[in-house]
């Protein structure tokens, strides 16, 4: 039997597992609504009753350890979630040794973007590759380096907050309370925020008509593109355009193999590809302008098959 590893990705509102195999391959998935706010017990126990679960549905499951995938900042070598945003509450959390102590197993964490560039890097997107810079772009816009075959971790394993990079000085207040940050400009969140505003509700148009007179999101607007709506093709330029700035100012910090791009807004990724492109060619110094910017593979499992390749790899 192939070597396998228990890999958890913890998020705010969901906590998924899976048992993986050295080959990337799932060999068990289940998940549940993440407790996060009753705090990091409760959910340790949710952790183990679904490493419980996994391990029963494959017969004699032993698995080398644990990986696991959390939102930053956290510190991977003291194994310490620090304060992320999305765990109310949770500050200075040691809970690589909390889970082994439950557990009685190795326990490696990462923050969770590195995980998924890690998984992206071995068995997606990025397989061969040497290096590559990992973007997801969804609700917010998030990243992981890898340099040389190794996760790019920084001081205090703060790397790779390309979400947080200044892009332009105008523009919606970022959340992190920046202006002109790239997540701010140009994640799904800022695609349907500017579509919401092109439009009204009851007014007839497609975006309109795809979310219900609701808020649009930036999945409608790529939707509705693909339907050749005139006002989301447009959207979908200024976007592509955006993300180009931002991905241009990727390959001159890391010189990438490669540019993976993930996340709910990557399902577009063939109506934004020529724009993203015409604008790194645009701006990028010619050493840079034959660097791929390429959709990723593993979709929503990234996070859980890099979590697992921590143990193997370690």
């Amino acid at each position: 039997m192939n070597k396998i590893a228990l890999a958890f990705d913890l998020g705010g509102t969901e906590l998924r597992a899976a048992l993986v195999d050295d080959g990337g391959k799932l060999l068990a998935f289940a998940s549940v609504p993440t407790r996060a706010r009753d705090g990091p017990n409760a959910v340790i126990e949710q952790i183990a009753m679904l490493a419980e679960k996994t391990c029963s549905e494959v017969p004699d499951a032993n698995p080398l350890g644990v990986g696991i995938g959390a939102p930053g900042p956290l510190d991977p070598v003291l194994g310490i979630l620090t304060a992320p945003p999305t765990l109310s509450g949770w500050r200075e959390v040691p809970l690589a040794r909390l889970l082994q102590e439950r557990l009685k197993l190795p326990v490696r964490l990462e923050n969770d973007a590195n995980a998924a560039a890690l998984g992206e890097w071995r068995f997606g997107a990025g397989r061969g590759a040497a290096s590559l810079v990992f973007v997801t772009v969804s609700t917010g816009i998030g990243g992981g380096v890898i340099s040389d075959g190794r996760i790019m971790h920084g001081r205090r394993g703060l790397a790779g907050e390309i979400g947080h990079m200044t892009i332009t000085s105008e523009g919606e207040r970022c959340l992190c309370g920046a202006v002109g940050c790239f997540e701010a400009v140009a994640s799904g969140t800022a695609l349907g925020r500017r579509a919401t505003a092109l439009t009204k509700p009851g007014d007839g148009s497609a975006l309109r008509t795809l979310s219900d007179d609701g808020e649009v999101t930036g999945r409608h607007v790529v939707e509705a593109a693909r339907a050749g709506d005139e006002a989301a093709l447009a959207l979908i330029e200024r976007e592509a355009r955006w993300l180009g700035i931002g991905f241009t100012n990727l390959l001159h910090l890391y010189s990438p193999d490669m540019i993976v791009m993930g996340g709910g807004i990557s399902h577009g990724h063939d109506l934004l590809r020529d724009r993203i492109e015409a604008t790194m060619r645009e701006r990028a110094m010619p050493a840079y302008r034959d660097v791929p910017v390429v959709p990723a593979q593993l979709a929503r499992h990234a996070g859980l098959i890099g979590a697992a390749s921590l143990i193997f790899l370690s």
